[in-house]
């Protein structure tokens, strides 16, 4: 398999274009999809000045292989969210986003949710709002591979 290593340098160039293209959603809440999103997540609420950034936990693969389950758990209580917005690294197959998607809409159908991600792949069930990159490779993101070295 091949595999594509993704930098602290490229990612915070990454993330502040993210912070700019997503800026105009105004999200008054931000909810980053653990472990994935976490990173980006912290970055993007520190750029953005706000402590409302909650994760949201999900389960579809163990290392590279996909699950034919999905686990969603630890949903925070957005009862007060107007505009939140997820995110995540990447949408791979988007089944497990399209998941959390439909359960957090069913719980807060007066929200509105957009997606914000660094990857996604274009043959994805779910497209991002704000996404910068097209993943043609597995991609070893610096904060899953530089702990284990």
């Amino acid at each position: 398999m091949q595999k594509y290593y993704y930098g602290y340098e490229e990612f915070v160039h990454d993330s502040r274009a993210l912070v700019k293209k997503s800026a105009p959603f105004e999200a008054d809440t931000l909810l980053a999809v653990a472990r994935g999103g976490l990173t980006l997540g912290h970055f993007m609420a520190s750029a953005l000045d706000t402590r409302r950034l909650y994760a949201i936990n999900s389960i579809h693969y163990e290392g590279t292989k996909k699950l034919d389950t999905f686990d969603i758990f630890n949903i925070p209580d957005l009862h007060d969210a107007k505009r939140v917005l997820l995110i995540d690294d990447i949408v791979d197959s988007g089944e497990t986003m399209r998941e959390i998607i439909k359960l957090l809409k069913k719980r807060y159908p007066l929200t509105e949710f957009k997606l914000a991600t660094i990857f996604y792949k274009e043959t994805a069930v779910v497209v991002p709002d704000f996404t910068l990159k097209e993943a043609h490779e597995w991609i070893d993101f610096f904060w899953e591979v530089d702990p284990l070295q």
